[in-house]
């Protein structure tokens, strides 16, 4: 196990605490967005990263005690109110540090929106299975992950959805995290 990974192991166990019910936001529900995934898309900008990656575009939301707690039946019920939605997004901020939260969005979003799911991560594919709990059980409800750190000696424009080369985008097999494509 390389230096990183552990690291990468540790900081996923520094889990962001909020009551039952509550995800931690660092901004409002967005909707219309077309640049953090596939078609129309409405975005969760979630609160708290331990990554703290150079040259990130998201600092302010690196706080584990800044943002503001929303009631989960009050995203859902918004996001219910979002026409023309295609799918929803997680960003953040660290979304797998609040999985419990963001798979139960997830899942509403799914069964009783039609939407496919996906989220970003600074963590990889690897990290977060060989972590499991809830982490992997927020996975296993995407159909897409933009997974890796932002590395700004990589940063690459000229990637579909993706900040530096090193990142990949995973689609999934629904419910099992089950890598089907890899681009």
């Amino acid at each position: 196990m390389t230096d990183w990974h552990k690291i990468s192991l540790e900081k996923l166990s520094k889990q962001l605490e909020t009551p039952d019910g509550y995800i931690r936001l660092s901004g409002p529900l967005e909707r219309d967005n077309i640049v953090n995934g596939d078609g129309l898309r409405a975005v969760v900008w979630t609160q708290g990263c331990p990554n703290h990656c150079r040259g990130c575009q998201n600092p302010e939301t690196w706080s584990y005690e800044d943002g503001f707690l929303v009631e989960i039946d009050e995203i859902t019920r918004r996001l219910s109110e979002f026409k023309g939605q295609s799918g929803l997004t997680f960003c953040g901020g660290e979304p797998f540090v609040q999985s419990k939260a963001c798979k139960q969005i997830a899942d509403f979003v799914r069964k009783e929106l039609g939407w496919n799911v996906w989220s970003f991560s600074g963590f990889t594919y690897e990290v977060i299975k060989e972590y499991g709990k809830e982490p992997w059980e927020f996975l296993k409800s995407l159909d897409a992950l933009i997974d890796g750190p932002f590395i700004l000696e990589k940063r690459d424009l000229s990637l579909k959805y993706r900040g530096s080369s090193n990142q990949r985008l995973l689609h999934f097999e629904q419910g099992s995290g089950k890598i089907l494509d890899i681009e």
